[in-house]
């Protein structure tokens, strides 16, 4: 049985297909969310995402695939986490200021450099935004542009497109801007 057809018979409220797409996504689930969220977080969002899916199992439709839509469901989930949480503070990790320590670099310019990284990415817009997720699925997670497509259940063009405006972006905020931008082509 087929995604789709689980889903129709979750809809139906057959706990066994609910089973079956946690048996078939749930390790690609965790994997993925263990890059942005702690490891004791990752198992509750997984656990949402799955109840969130036993409720609107009635409402998927097949516009894209039901892995993409299940991982849609997950990274609300975890939005939701991180936002019950509050902002988080910025401050050097204890092991930055060890690993800062031990290359000779100053530990202030590990923090500018970590703030310098941390504008560029907000130059990709909020987090979730269609760049900067096509950004960290190919780029962080290494993951090919067709399973990008599927998990954003979107044309494999459309991610490339995506794909090549982030890296763009990027450029136009390390350097500094536009105009920099404008003078490094």
């Amino acid at each position: 049985m087929n995604d789709e057809d689980l889903l129709a018979t979750v809809a139906g409220g057959d706990d066994t297909a609910l089973r079956e797409l946690f048996r078939r996504h749930a390790p690609w689930l965790v994997a993925r969310l263990r890059s942005v969220l702690p490891a004791a977080d990752v198992e509750d969002v997984v656990q949402e995402t799955f109840i969130a899916v036993w409720r609107g199992a009635a409402g998927y439709r097949p516009d894209g695939s039901a892995g993409g839509w299940i991982w849609g469901i997950a990274r609300r989930q975890a939005a939701l986490l991180l936002r019950r949480r509050g902002p988080a503070a910025l401050s050097l990790p204890a092991d930055g200021a060890a690993d800062a320590r031990q290359t000779g670099e100053d530990p202030a310019e590990a923090v500018l450099s970590r703030a310098t990284l941390a504008e560029a990415l907000a130059a990709l817009g909020p987090e979730g935004g269609p760049e900067r997720e096509a950004w960290r699925l190919m780029y962080v997670e290494d993951l090919p542009v067709a399973e990008v497509a599927d998990l954003m259940g979107v044309p494999v063009g459309t991610v490339k497109s995506r794909a090549h405006r982030a890296r763009r972006l990027l450029r136009m905020a390390l350097r500094g801007g536009p105009a920099a931008e404008a003078g490094g082509r």
